[in-house]
């Protein structure tokens, strides 16, 4: 039988590689051997999905590349879950995120690279799709007990759906209640100052990082 470390390396593998299947069977591998799952998402899956991300950032590889590793990991999680859930427990989530494309806007690839990087990086996500209201992100955050709401828009002209999110929040006195992240094609760090977004991300390595970076904000 494979080592611990033989079988994160086979985890590892897998990402760099963009092998779903592989990663599927890693990750049964690892149950197999006694491996906690969580500690297997972490050790095995999460550090080389931030290099991938890290490498995105440098230019080192493209966001086809992206999307594949992405997708490899969530093969590779959903076998660690199917596992915690036979045993009568589950993966922790890092935090619950209602994400969607702002109301008026149609374009969802890039809100879908970014649920499919949150969603590999240990968040559960309920993505909306497109053209979502400010109610409807406010009440499917309700609805799934989110932490977080992301809202992309990617023209200059929707952009303005995502100021009406957070007045809607503040009118209804839950300005505080959710972090909320910001993100598209025109958006900018200073916009997201401007409307009083609590995070603005450039792409989805970002996006990842970046809620990574702000847990203690609503785990508390």
């Amino acid at each position: 039988m494979a080592t611990t470390d033989q079988i994160y390396a086979k985890m590892q593998a897998s990402i760099e590689e963009y092998d779903g299947d592989a990663a599927a069977a890693a990750a049964q591998e690892a149950i197999a051997a006694g491996i906690d799952p969580a500690e297997a998402l972490e050790k095995g899956f999460a550090q080389p999905i931030r290099e991938v991300g890290e490498a995105f950032h440098r230019m080192e590889i493209f966001l086809p590349q992206l999307v594949m590793a992405s997708e490899a990991m969530k093969a590779g999680v959903a076998v660690l879950e199917a596992a915690m859930a036979a045993s009568g427990g589950k993966l922790e989530k890092k935090g619950v995120v209602v994400l969607g494309t702002v109301e008026g806007d149609i374009h969802d690839i890039g809100k879908t690279i970014v649920g499919s990087m949150l969603q590999a990086g240990g968040y559960e996500v309920h993505d909306l799709g497109i053209e979502v209201s400010p109610p409807r992100f406010i009440q499917a955050a309700a609805d799934a007990k989110a932490d977080i709401i992301a809202m992309s828009a990617l023209l200059s002209t929707t952009m303005l759906a995502q100021r009406d999110v957070l007045e809607l929040l503040r009118n209804k006195g839950q300005d505080n209640k959710y972090f909320t992240i910001i993100g598209g094609a025109p958006v900018t760090q200073e916009w997201a100052d401007q409307i009083g977004a609590s995070a603005y991300a450039a792409d989805a390595p970002e996006a990842v990082r970046l809620l990574d970076e702000h847990q203690g904000e609503w785990k508390k």
